[in-house]
């Protein structure tokens, strides 16, 4: 009996949602603040969920799965709302968490260590989720915690890669826009799309995207977009942002194929190098100004 009602009610707030005539009302966004002791560190979090899912997993109804989003270098972990809100209209609990903090050094570029100095940024931001999703599993306890969507722009990217790596039986499916350092894996053990950009200023170092045939046995699919680096968050033109958004949402549909798409070369072939480490260069370049993502 509960559950009628609380189905009833689910199918009152959409029917209302429609009336208003806006899908933004049927999302709720909620931002909260946890505290790790630990690291005397503060991680915030924003959190995007249907407003009818949320009663339905409150009941015990369904269980949402999560989808983990990590923003780019000097971007907001609020200024994805485009893509927040696609998972949460898709049904799942969308998690935004902010990984840089004002205290934090600055990112650069250090030739010769692995990931060009940035492996202490993304053993952070893993501990940043791991942490997130301690502390939501007893706010959220009806969610699937076990099969997460890891989603991230740029830096962002690299540390939901990063986050597969060192838990793939955690990750389900890995989404990135122009990650630039950390190679996918080519296991297969879980599927990955990647947005790339056509950017002269934002290069992916060679090896992180494997050639055409290793993408197509390992099951990543590559589309290059033919937008800026910068343009893949709030901050990007509507274009940009649709065309990411549809392809995005035939991704998520399991009961389809992605379709075809004129993506002018979507294979990245001859790879080159382990991207682990950079090539011969300065020893330290200094990261992108403030108002874009650095690579």
């Amino acid at each position: 009996m509960k559950h009628a009602v609380v189905v009833a009610l689910s199918l009152l707030i959409v029917a209302v949602a429609v009336y208003l005539g806006g899908s933004k009302w049927m999302i709720r966004h909620e931002t909260m603040t946890f505290f790790d002791q630990t690291r005397d560190r503060p991680v915030q979090v924003d959190i995007a969920i249907r407003r009818d899912k949320a009663m339905q997993a409150q009941a015990g109804v369904v269980r949402l799965p999560v989808a983990v989003l990590n923003h780019g270098n000097t971007v907001k972990f609020t200024e994805y709302s485009f893509l927040a809100n696609l998972f949460a209209m898709r049904g799942y609990m969308a998690v935004s968490i902010q990984h840089d903090l004002p205290s934090d050094p600055p990112l650069v570029t250090k030739v010769g260590e692995p990931y060009v100095g940035r492996l202490p940024v993304y053993e952070r931001g893993v501990q940043n989720i791991l942490f997130a999703i301690g502390k939501l599993k007893a706010l959220y306890p009806n969610a699937d915690y076990d099969h997460l969507t890891m989603v991230g722009h740029s830096n962002g990217g690299d540390i939901a890669v990063y986050f597969a790596k060192m838990h793939p039986d955690q990750v389900s499916k890995v989404v990135t826009l122009d990650n630039l350092r950390v190679p996918f894996m080519t296991d297969g053990k879980f599927k990955i799309l990647s947005f790339r950009s056509h950017d002269p200023v934002f290069k992916t170092d060679p090896g992180v995207i494997p050639d055409g045939e290793i993408c197509d046995q390992a099951g990543i699919t590559v589309i290059n977009t033919g937008a800026q680096h910068t343009e893949m968050s709030d901050r990007g033109p509507d274009s940009v942002k649709q065309n990411i958004e549809d392809m995005l949402d035939k991704y998520l549909n399991d009961d389809s194929v992605l379709a075809p798409v004129d993506t002018r070369k979507p294979r990245i072939g001859n790879p080159g190098p382990d991207a682990r480490r950079a090539p011969p260069g300065p020893v330290a370049q200094a990261a992108a100004p403030a108002a874009a993502p650095s690579h």
